[in-house]
């Protein structure tokens, strides 16, 4: 749990770098709405990263992988990237070369999304099923504390000095997230069992593909079993339920995301408030809102199971951004601000804590870093697509009517969470936890289908 602490920092660290931070740096110094609005594409990386994390689930990097072992090795290598990234965009002038920016923040998302996939693996397989909503719970509280110094900390150096000392100063604090890579023990569980798996299967596909030369049997009996495996895998197991729980995935976070990309414009420029006051009442007063609502997540897992949580969770998101409309229709009020912004944080990271609980619960062993990957990237790349065009619906039609439909798009989410709560037994049947030693997806859907539900 310790370790997932500082883990946490370090996963969080660089998102608002390249998400609302930037968002609000691009605000301050003059960039219009709509580019500011497709910059937050930046954050489509996190949301595709399931098409590379095969390669850091199954590939071991030269040299590091011998020093600190194939999850530590790749959180390493993502952090040097994160880092390079901070420094060139503390440089670069967004105004006269907004391109240039883009790609300096492309190196930052790609780099951040490769460490989480990472992490997210190493997580998962550290400590045991019944452990994982206390670790995301330690988590997200590291996550958070990231996200304020990332937020708070990065307008309060913009203010005071520039926003070029600001990322600087992000740059260097990547070295905590290094050092803690170099501190923690890489996972004993699942890897030397996996990697002989992963050998026995690609064996086999290679034996089936003997008619192509050696060569190309062998990637292609690689890319069966490491690549194609873990989605074989889930749809095997979940069979019909699949496109529903990856479509809950999709949807349970776009109220959210959707509205966060125009929260610091709507902060600064719309209502006018100055970057110290955001900063004290949306970074440092709001996150400790989101803290207690990542605790009472946790205790209410805990309490009532994941599912009504995840339901619970989803209402709450969208009837909070429905509070937006209210203060947008209202004279600038920091204390109406900090009300609204308690109930958002409250249910945010209660929605958290339950998505990530009930991610992890779903993900095989045997495909930590790729199923996973393949949850959290269906998670955010939804709002991220939609959020690139909030700059252009608030430039044609305010922000009223823009957390108004933010808020809407947060119904698809509660009806499904819904449905789930109400197929938990199955689901919780089909759940790789619950798997016989030796069964693969399609067996245990076909053993639940015929009545066995240990």
């Amino acid at each position: 749990m310790v370790a997932l602490l500082f883990l946490g920092f370090s996963a969080g660290l660089p998102f608002l770098l390249v998400f609302s931070t930037l968002n609000a740096r691009l605000a301050d110094i003059g960039v219009e709405t709509a580019t500011i609005g497709f910059f937050s594409w930046l954050g489509i990386t996190y949301s595709i990263k399931v098409v590379w994390a095969p390669v850091v689930d199954r590939l071991r990097l030269p040299v590091l992988d011998r020093l600190l072992g194939k999850r530590r090795s790749w959180m390493f290598l993502a952090q040097i990237g994160i880092a390079t990234g901070l420094v060139l965009m503390a440089r670069v002038d967004a105004v006269a070369t907004p391109t240039l920016m883009a790609l300096c923040g492309l190196l930052v998302a790609f780099s951040s999304a490769t460490q989480d996939v990472a992490i997210d693996a190493y997580r998962i397989e550290i400590a045991e099923p019944r452990l994982q909503a206390a670790l995301a719970a330690t988590y997200i509280f590291g996550y958070r504390l990231a996200l304020l110094v990332a937020g708070a900390g990065a307008l309060y150096l913009a203010e005071f000095w520039s926003w070029q000392v600001s990322y600087e100063v992000m740059a260097v604090l990547v070295g905590v997230g290094m050092l803690t890579v170099l501190i923690v023990r890489e996972p004993r569980v699942n890897h030397f069992s996996a990697a002989q798996d992963l050998a026995e299967s690609v064996a086999r596909e290679t034996a089936k593909r003997a008619h192509l030369s050696p060569r190309l049997a062998r990637f292609a009996g690689w890319f069966s079993a490491a690549v194609a495996g873990p989605f074989v895998d889930f749809f095997g197991r979940y069979r019909e339920l699949a496109i529903l729980i990856l479509v809950l995935v999709a949807v349970y976070r776009i109220s959210d995301i959707a509205m966060g990309v125009m929260a610091n414009p709507f902060y600064l420029t719309y209502m006018g408030f100055s970057k110290t006051e955001v900063a004290d009442v949306t970074k440092i007063f709001g996150f400790f809102m989101t803290i207690a609502g990542s605790l009472m997540g946790g205790v209410l897992v805990v309490r009532y199971g994941v599912r009504p949580i995840l339901v619970a969770g989803a209402v709450l998101t969208a009837a909070t951004n429905l509070l937006f409309v209210v203060i947008a229709q209202q004279p600038p009020d920091i204390i109406g601000l900090a009300i609204v912004v308690s109930a958002d944080n409250l249910s945010g990271g209660i929605a958290n804590v339950a998505l990530i609980a009930w991610l992890s619960s779903m993900t095989s062993a045997a495909f930590t870093a790729t199923q996973y990957a393949l949850f959290s990237s269906l998670m955010t790349l939804p709002g991220k697509f939609i959020g690139g065009f909030s700059g252009m619906v608030v430039s044609n039609y305010g922000y009223v009517e823009f957390f108004f439909v933010s808020a809407v798009l947060g119904v698809p989410a509660i009806l499904l969470a819904a449905w789930m709560l109400r197929h938990g037994s199955r689901l919780d049947a089909l759940a790789p936890a619950n798997n016989s030693e030796g069964e693969s997806g399609a067996e245990v859907s076909e053993r639940v289908s015929q009545g066995d539900q240990r």
